[in-house]
């Protein structure tokens, strides 16, 4: 068998004995089971939801949950079961998706503050704690007020906010590997920097990387809902559950609670599902 044979071997039973330890992790199989089942609500929507979400049904305004309308309906008569089930397809694509962007250029930033070190560190770590220094909803809220709201722009602007974030841990795994042995070699045989960081280096600290994606995915989902909630996030007719829960707050008072407890219970499940999964990773993972 040849070296890079046996090392293909080696991953790949590396990688099995990984998921074998996750599945063995409660935490871990429940967070999927919500992902999933919002997941399905996400891609079915409209062919799963039991009413269109835009349905207006006027003889049943704010009516209770029970009956036709399992979870009741809105100030408007729109059923929030089914806008609760198509509302998830704007959080699965937003949250994930700005998540990723955030982890992509935290990652670059990352390598390049950990492996250079000395000035370049210097500048780039000021300005990173700089933004750590301020609210991220308050700093999403200002840039959505001027950019405008949309899904491209709510994506954007918080994919840039976790950057520093991600950056901080990148930083902080690059610091450890890059006077290990490999890296020396490499640098012996004349290597590249930008090698060196993304062949060797970056291969080595995927753990944390993987870990942070998920916390950030968890993170995006409450930051999407809380700019909906503000109304610079997703925008009308949109069943977001943020938006909804924007919609309605107000008419608690009234003791119209259904169309605020249940989107919000969504969020939350999400979240927390997003978090089970995480731990289950950072357990496993930094072994």
């Amino acid at each position: 068998m040849t070296a890079s044979a046996a090392a293909l071997t080696a991953r790949k039973t590396a990688r099995r004995e990984t998921f074998r330890l996750l599945m063995r992790k409660p935490s871990f199989v429940i967070g999927n089971l919500i992902v999933i089942f919002w997941v399905v609500c996400a891609v079915g929507g409209k062919a799963i939801a039991p009413y269109d979400p835009q349905q207006n049904f006027s003889d049943f305004l704010h009516a209770p949950p029970g009956g036709d309308f399992l979870l009741g309906t809105d100030r408007l008569g729109r059923d929030v079961l089914s806008r609760i089930i198509t509302g998830a397809r704007d959080v699965l694509i937003v949250a994930p998706v700005s998540a990723v962007i955030g982890v992509t250029l935290g990652t670059i930033l990352g390598l390049v503050m950990g492996f250079y070190r000395g000035a370049v560190d210097d500048i780039l770590s000021r300005v990173v704690e700089a933004f750590l220094s301020l609210p991220i909803a308050v700093v999403g809220l200002l840039a959505l007020v001027v950019l405008g709201p949309s899904n491209t722009t709510v994506l954007t602007v918080v994919g840039l906010l976790f950057a520093p974030i991600v950056a901080r841990t990148v930083r902080a795994a690059v610091l450890a590997e890059r006077e290990l042995d490999y890296v020396q070699a490499a640098r012996l045989q004349g290597e590249s920097s930008f090698y060196i960081m993304f062949r060797e280096i970056l291969p080595n600290i995927t753990g944390p990387i993987i870990v942070e994606l998920t916390v950030r995915i968890g993170y995006a989902i409450f930051t999407v809902a809380t700019l909906s909630f503000l109304g610079v996030g997703v925008q009308p007719p949109s069943p977001d559950w943020g938006l909804a829960i924007s919609d309605e707050y107000s008419f608690i008072i009234s003791g119209y609670w259904w169309p605020v407890v249940y989107p919000s219970l969504a969020i939350a499940s999400l979240v927390i599902a997003v978090n089970l999964i995480a731990d289950a990773l950072q357990g496993v993972l930094s072994r």
